[in-house]
């Protein structure tokens, strides 16, 4: 899915967060009523006909994103958050990103075998973060049904890490 009418509200922060990096920064539309409304119900029909019983958000542009879906879903919100920020027992996984590595942690109650989740992210760039959250989740024995995500940047190549899954973007960066 392309969807020109949201990239007008996405700025492009040139050296962010290292040099040469481009941050696709989504505050602008998430702070749009109507932006941030058109947003998620293009990540809410990306998930149509799939049977969801909790929708995965990674830390922390995720989470803005994530929570409202699962609403519309009827799903529970589960957060994938960076190391030492949940208060319970956790799994973690650690991942290169473009720019480095960093650490995913969940609950390790969060999902369960049987449960059919989404993970739900605002931007897919290498896939590295987004491959370990995948991890997180099926090493506790739940079904990934699809990623979706808000903008992908195609030329990072993150969706062939990801091969495999279902991958669904509203905008895409070439």
């Amino acid at each position: 899915m392309h969807n020109d009418s949201l990239q007008r509200y996405i700025r492009n922060i040139e050296d962010v967060p290292a040099p040469g990096v481009t941050f696709r920064d989504i505050t602008p539309l998430i702070g749009d009523p109507q932006g941030f409304n058109e947003a998620v119900g293009s990540i809410v029909s990306m998930s149509s006909g799939l049977k969801i019983d909790k929708v995965v958000g990674i830390e922390a542009r995720g989470f803005i994103l994530a929570a409202p879906v699962a609403f519309h879903l009827g799903a529970g919100f589960v957060p994938v958050r960076k190391a030492g920020k949940l208060p319970w027992e956790v799994v973690r996984e650690e991942y290169a990103l473009e720019y480095g590595t960093d650490v995913l942690e969940a609950h390790r109650d969060a999902v369960g075998p049987g449960d059919s989740v989404v993970i739900v992210d605002d931007v897919l760039a290498t896939g590295g973060t987004a491959k370990a959250a995948i991890k997180l989740i099926e090493g506790l024995g739940a079904h990934v049904a699809a990623l979706l995500f808000l903008i992908e940047l195609d030329a990072l190549g993150g969706r062939s890490v990801l091969s495999g899954h279902t991958i669904h973007s509203v905008m895409t960066y070439r």
